[in-house]
């Protein structure tokens, strides 16, 4: 086959060795058999292929890019056809296929609306006068400190901006804080204090009351997913708890990539073992013996606080074979994206850890019976994971004790724009939009517009601000909560420049799979770049290509990328904030 011819190219040493880091010796011993039901019973070299983008990485650390002859060495030794390989090499944002002509670091600059607005430009200039290799990039996941960076290393680790000495959580020392009491008070980096401020007792009530008990409480409890499709936890759990055999899995999507969101990087920060710890009651729960994190590229120095939870967690027999002395297995392996925002969607995920390009599956099958290596597989992000931990301690009824009835609890949102005081704020249900920004301080400026869900979401106006932010309340506004996106516009800010930015984010992720959001999303941006450019009003027949062009989307589009790409476009045409030639 064409596909399994293999080119010339050698590696060099660092290249062999980079790979050697992550591959097991091609004479090791066979897997065992539980190894062999983690990844579905394959043989043992498409049971290599699950290492095939931690590989990649390690090329493109050592070198600053993946060689034809590194690729050759990669795919060799995973039994993976060379072009399969470099499909997936040349799928990710932060991977090189071609030589850069340097070994310096690369310094990714954030180039969407929260950064622009903040003056990433200004910042761009400086890095390159000062000698830096800068990239343009999509949001980095930092907008409450924005304008954002990213240092990619080369040969030594990838860092972001130290925080960790001057960071304080804005509602620092609330008492009604639930997801976020420990953040900022617990030592991310140690055990013993985040036992100290209660860890742990969750995992242990979790295993007196054993697996339905849990699945019934989480359920009693109302907790939906908070990564924006809002579906119930407890049915998710529930559905892979009843699938039969012991090749099931518990995955934590830590992949958020939605423009405006930042969430989950804090929580990973600051409250690592709490991931790890609801990870583990969803993983006895459901019967799951194996866990997976996959966390975004861009997100060191979350990788590196959960990389040590893990290790300290399993030292302490707390992950393993024997959890906490249930007689229980639950492990976790950690993977780290290569920026692409469409393996926020489940499936893309599971197709990235597996090693194939991120694109999404049709569905059905669902991932609760098809899922990772197509096996039973429960996925939420850590928001939603960690509302676990208080739902075993507490109970249903406590947690439904604030909220609404059909949105109970609370809900963080990433609050930045034109607002005083950018950051993580965590919410009951029912809160309404403008109490959320007078707790942020209020806007800055006269307030033009707000966009809630990120570039999948939609611009509300002034006239909003009285919504509750309950799943109900936005639905009926023809709004949505998404991922908890609150980016914030003030009268200045060139609104055509937002939205022309949003619809090339849509051209540049959408993973081109199926035509209607490959085509589409590059019809939205031209007809929007032409609006721009001509200072003139949209036109009815452009105005109609734009909506017919949503429709098709909204109607073909295999995931949640091709039926959202036109959301806040059309939002915004709707509010007059572009479109009208002003």
């Amino acid at each position: 086959m064409a596909d399994l011819h293999f080119g010339d190219d050698q590696p060099i040493d660092a290249e062999r060795a980079a790979v050697d880091a992550v591959v097991p010796p091609a004479d090791a011993a066979t897997v065992t058999e539980t190894e062999r039901l983690v990844r579905g019973g394959r043989s043992r070299r498409q049971e290599l292929r699950h290492l095939l983008l931690p590989v990649l990485h390690s090329l493109q650390h050592e070198i600053g890019w993946i060689s034809p002859g590194g690729l050759n060495c990669a795919a060799e030794r995973l039994g993976v056809p060379p072009a399969e390989a470099y499909g997936v090499a040349t799928f990710y944002e932060l991977l090189r296929t071609t030589d850069p002509g340097h070994r310096d670091d690369i310094v990714h600059v954030c180039v969407d609306p929260t950064c622009a607005i903040a003056g990433n430009d200004g910042l761009r200039a400086s890095l390159e006068a000062s000698g830096a290799r800068v990239h343009a990039s999509p949001c980095l996941g930092q907008c409450e400190r924005a304008p954002a960076l990213f240092i990619q290393g080369v040969g030594r680790p990838d860092r972001v901006p130290a925080d960790d000495e001057d960071f304080r959580l804005p509602q620092a020392g609330d008492p009604g804080l639930r997801v976020l009491r420990r953040v900022g008070e617990v030592d991310p980096t140690s055990l013993d204090s985040y036992r100290q401020h209660g860890g742990y007792q969750a995992l242990a009530q979790a295993i007196a009351m054993g697996p339905d008990a849990v699945i019934a409480a989480v359920s009693e409890s109302g907790l939906s997913g908070r990564g924006g499709a809002a579906f119930p936890t407890g049915i998710k759990w529930r559905a892979v708890a009843d699938e039969p055999g012991p090749g099931k899995h518990v995955v934590a999507n830590c992949d958020e990539s939605e423009p405006g969101t930042f969430k989950d990087r804090i929580v990973c920060e600051h409250d690592p073992f709490a991931v790890i710890e609801s990870m583990t009651i969803a993983g006895l729960a459901t019967g799951s013996p194996h866990g997976w994190i996959y966390i975004r590229g861009e997100y060191p120095r979350a990788t590196a606080r959960l990389e040590g939870a893990i290790a300290q967690a399993r030292a302490a027999g707390l992950l393993g074979d024997d959890v906490a002395g249930s007689g229980q297995r639950f492990d976790i392996e950690l993977r780290r994206g290569a920026g692409a925002y469409i393996c926020g969607e489940e499936t893309a995920l599971f197709n990235s850890i597996e090693g194939f390009r991120g694109e999404p599956r049709n569905k059905p099958p669902f991932p609760t019976t098809h899922g990772l290596f197509s096996q039973p597989t429960a996925i939420n992000n850590p928001e939603t994971l960690i509302n676990v931990l208080d739902i075993v301690i507490d109970g249903p009824e406590a947690y439904r004790s604030v909220g609404t009835e059909r949105s109970p609890g609370t809900r963080l949102f990433c609050l930045s724009g034109r607002v005083a005081v950018p950051g993580l704020y965590e919410v009951p249900f029912g809160t309404t939009l403008g109490e959320l920004l007078a707790l942020a301080g209020g806007p800055v400026g006269s307030l033009a517009a707000v966009l809630l869900g990120g570039a999948a979401g939609v611009f509300v106006s002034p006239d909003a601000l009285d919504m509750p932010l309950t799943l109900e309340d936005a639905r009926e506004a023809g709004a949505t909560l998404g991922s908890g996106v609150v980016t914030v516009f003030d009268d200045t800010v060139d609104m055509e420049a937002v939205v022309v930015r949003i619809a090339e984010f849509f051209r540049d992720e959408s993973c081109g799979q199926c035509v209607p959001c490959r085509v589409g999303t590059q019809r939205q941006h031209e007809v929007l770049v032409e609006l721009q450019s001509s200072g003139q009003p949209l036109a009815p027949q452009r105005a109609e290509l734009i909506d017919d062009m949503a429709l098709a989307m909204v109607d073909a589009s295999i995931c949640g990328l091709g039926h959202t790409a036109a959301s806040a476009v059309r939002s915004a045409l709707a509010l007059g904030l572009i479109g009208n030639g002003s």
